[in-house]
């Protein structure tokens, strides 16, 4: 059964001609598709966060000890 918020849109878009109807659904399907890709970058980041945390926290230590140099990219 569909929500009050989707009635609402459905009766919104039923009210536009055709063709802007058609614009209005290609605009949400984008919108759509970017909100399912923000959604598994955060989850994909959740999972992956604490070893994002050591890793920084290697990096620090290895400053920290002189064992570690600039980046230079022409040496890549």
């Amino acid at each position: 059964m569909p929500s009050a918020a989707l009635t609402t849109v459905n009766t919104m878009l039923e009210a536009l001609p055709p063709e802007l109807q058609d614009r209005v659904v290609d605009h949400l399907r984008q919108y759509l598709e970017e909100l399912r890709d923000e959604l598994e970058w955060d989850q994909s980041f959740q999972r992956t966060e604490g070893g994002l945390a050591a890793a920084a926290r290697r990096a620090r230590q290895e400053i920290a000890a002189g064992r570690a140099k600039p980046l230079n990219p022409d040496e890549l």
